[in-house]
C-alpha cells in the first residue's frame, strides 16, 4: 500500500509536468501544477503517518521510506504547494513571460518531483544522481527570466554545485571501495550496508570519504566556503523558485551529509565527522551574519538567512542525539515555511516597487497593510524571535550541545544570532517606518500572493506557542538513530 502511495505521487507530479509542457495555456498550466501540489502534500502526510519506525524498502532495497527521509519530504511538500499558489498571481505579474508559462510550471513540477525522489532513494550513487537532476531541473527556473544577471546566476549554480557534486561523487566511490575489504569485491550499496561496514573500515579512508562527501553535499547545501552560488541563484530566480530552492532544496542536500553522519555513527570517526560539521555550520553562520549586516539587495538578504539556517542545521546534526537532532529537524520544517514567507514577501516588494534594492522599498505598512504585517511577522520569526517555530527549534538543538565536547558552538551560535537579529531588522525597520518612497508603488496584489504568507506565518506561530507531542515522538525516533552506540 505504501508503494501504491509512492508511485501515485510520483506519477502525479511527472504527468502534472509533462501535461504543462504540452497545453499552451498558462491559466490550464498553473491549474493542473497547484493540483499536483495539493495532492502531493495529501499523499505525503499519509505515509508520514503510515510509515513505521523502522523504515521499509523495497524494488530490491532501492528505494527507502523511513521517517527521516519522509520528515524531508514533508518539507518539500509544503513549500511545492504554497509557492504554486503564490506563483499564480506572481507568473501573472510578469506580463513579459506570459507566453511562456505552461514551461514556466512544466519545470517547476520536474523541479518538485526531483525533490520527492531523492530522500527515498537507499543506494547513495542513485541518491547522488537526483541531487544532480536537481541542479539540472532548477537551472532553467532561476535563468527564467532570461536576463544577464539570471543567466549569470544560473550557469554560476550549475558549475559551483556540480564541482562539488563531482567531489561527492568520490567520496561514495571511496565509501563503497572501503566495504569491499569487509564485505568482498561487489555488494548492494545501500546506507545500511556502509553503516553495517564502517566500524571496521579503515578510519582513515573512511574519514576522507566523509569529508569529501561534506564538502561536495555542503556545497549544495550552501555552507561556507562552498556557499557562492546561493545569494545569486536564490535572489535572481522568481520568488516562488526562490522559496523551493531554500525551503526544499537546501533541506534534500542536507540530507545527503546527514545520512553519512548517520553511517558513520557507530564507527571511530563519528566524533571527528560531527566536530567538522560543526565548523562548517559555525564558519556558515559568521559569514551569513556578516553580510546581512550590510547588505543592499532584499531578496540577497533572504538567501544570506537561508546560509544562517542551514549553518545552525549543521550545528545541530554535529552536536547529535537527542536534543542536537530533535532541533535540527524541527528547524528544518519551520525554516522552510518562514523563509517561504520571506521569499513571497520580497517578490511582492519588488513587483510593487520595481526595485530589488532595500533603499528604494519604503513605507511598506502604509501601502500594504495585510501583507506588509504578515511580511513583517515573517522576518521576526526568521531570526528566531519567540514566539515563533524557529526559536524553539533554536533553544532544542542549543540544549543539545551544551554538555557535549562542542560546548563552544553554543556560545558561538548565540552570539551570531543576536546580531543577525540586529542586522536583519535593521533593513525592515528602514524599508517599513523610513522616509516615504519617490514613487507610489503599485498595490495591485492579486490574493494568491496573501494567502500563502498567511498559511505560513500562521503554521509557525502554531508550532511556536505548541510543539505537537506527536511530532516530538516522531524525531524522537529519528535522533536515536544517531546516537553511537
Amino acid at each position: 500500500m505504501l508503494w501504491i502511495l509512492v508511485g501515485l505521487l510520483f506519477a502525479i507530479t511527472a504527468l502534472s509536468s509533462i501535461g504543462c509542457w504540452l497545453i499552451p495555456s498558462g491559466r490550464v498550466a498553473e491549474a493542473l501544477n497547484l493540483t499536483a501540489a495539493a495532492v502531493d502534500c495529501v499523499l505525503v502526510g499519509v505515509l508520514l503517518a503510515r510509515t513505521p519506525s523502522h523504515g521499509v524498502e523495497t524494488f530490491h532495497h532501492y528505494l527507502l521510506l523511513n521517517p527521516l527521509g519522509l520528515w524531508v519530504m514533508l518539507c518539500t511538500a509544503l513549500v511545492y504547494l504554497l509557492a504554486s499558489i503564490h506563483a499564480i498571481g506572481y507568473m501573472r505579474g510578469m506580463r513579459e513571460e506570459s507566453a511562456r508559462l505552461n514551461r514556466f510550471y512544466a519545470l517547476f513540477s520536474a523541479f518538485a518531483l526531483t525533490l520527492f525522489l531523492a530522500p527515498i532513494q537507499n543506494n547513495p550513487g542513485l541518491f547522488w544522481i537526483t541531487i544532480e537532476l536537481t541542479t539540472i531541473t532548477s537551472a532553467f527556473l532561476v535563468a527564467f527570466q532570461r536576463a544577464p544577471e539570471t543567466i549569470e546566476a544560473a550557469w554560476k549554480y550549475v558549475i559551483i554545485a556540480s564541482a562539488g557534486l563531482s567531489l561527492a561523487l568520490l567520496g561514495t566511490v571511496l565509501f563503497y571501495w572501503a566495504g569491499t575489504f569487509a564485505i568482498g569485491p561487489t555488494y548492494n550499496m545501500t546506507w545500511s550496508r556502509f553503516a553495517a561496514f564502517a566500524p571496521g573500515a579503515n578510519p582513515v579512508l573512511i574519514l576522507f570519504a566523509f569529508l569529501l562527501v561534506l564538502i561536495g553535499f555542503g556545497t549544495k547545501v550552501g555552507l561556507a566556503p562552498m556557499h557562492t552560488w546561493l545569494p545569486d541563484a536564490h535572489s535572481e530566480a522568481p520568488a516562488p523558485v526562490s522559496a523551493l530552492l531554500s525551503g526544499a532544496l537546501l533541506n534534500c542536500a542536507m540530507l545527503g551529509v546527514v545520512r553519512y553522519l548517520e553511517v558513520l555513527r557507530r564507527s571511530p570517526v563519528y566524533s571527528y565527522a560531527q566536530t567538522t560539521l560543526i565548523a562548517l555550520g559555525a564558519l556558515s553562520l559568521l559569514i551569513a551574519a556578516l553580510f546581512i549586516t550590510r547588505q543592499r539587495l532584499i531578496k540577497r538578504l533572504a538567501a544570506y538567512s537561508s546560509l544562517e539556517h542551514m549553518g545552525i542545521m549543521a550545528i545541530g546534526f554535529g552536536f547529535g542525539a537527542p536534543f542536537g537532532v530533535i532541533g535540527a529537524l524541527y528547524q528544518m520544517l519551520n525554516h522552510a515555511l518562514t523563509k517561504s514567507a520571506v521569499f513571497f514577501g520580497a517578490g511582492n516588494a519588488l513587483h510593487a516597487y520595481h526595485s530589488k534594492r532595500i533603499t528604494k522599498i519604503r513605507r511598506v505598512l502604509d501601502y500594504f497593510p495585510v501583507s506588509g504585517a504578515l511580511w513583517l511577522a515573517a522576518a521576526l520569526a526568521i531570526t528566531g524571535a519567540p514566539p515563533f517555530g524557529l526559536f524553539w527549534g533554536e533553544v532544542t538543538l542549543l540544549r543539545g550541545g551544551m554538555a557535549g565536547p562542542n560546548a563552544w558552538a553554543v556560545a558561538w551560535t548565540g552570539i551570531l544570532l543576536i546580531v543577525v537579529f540586529i542586522g536583519f531588522l535593521k533593513h525592515f525597520r528602514f524599508m517599513y517606518f523610513g522616509p516615504m518612497p519617490a514613487q507610489i508603488p503599485d498595490t495591485t496584489l492579486h490574493w494568491t500572493q496573501v494567502a500563502p504568507l498567511a498559511l505560513s506565518v500562521g503554521a509557525v506561530l502554531v508550532l511556536g506557542l505548541w510543539w505537537p507531542h506527536p511530532v516530538w515522538i516522531y524525531l524522537s525516533a529519528i535522533a536515536r538513530h544517531f546516537e553511537p552506540n
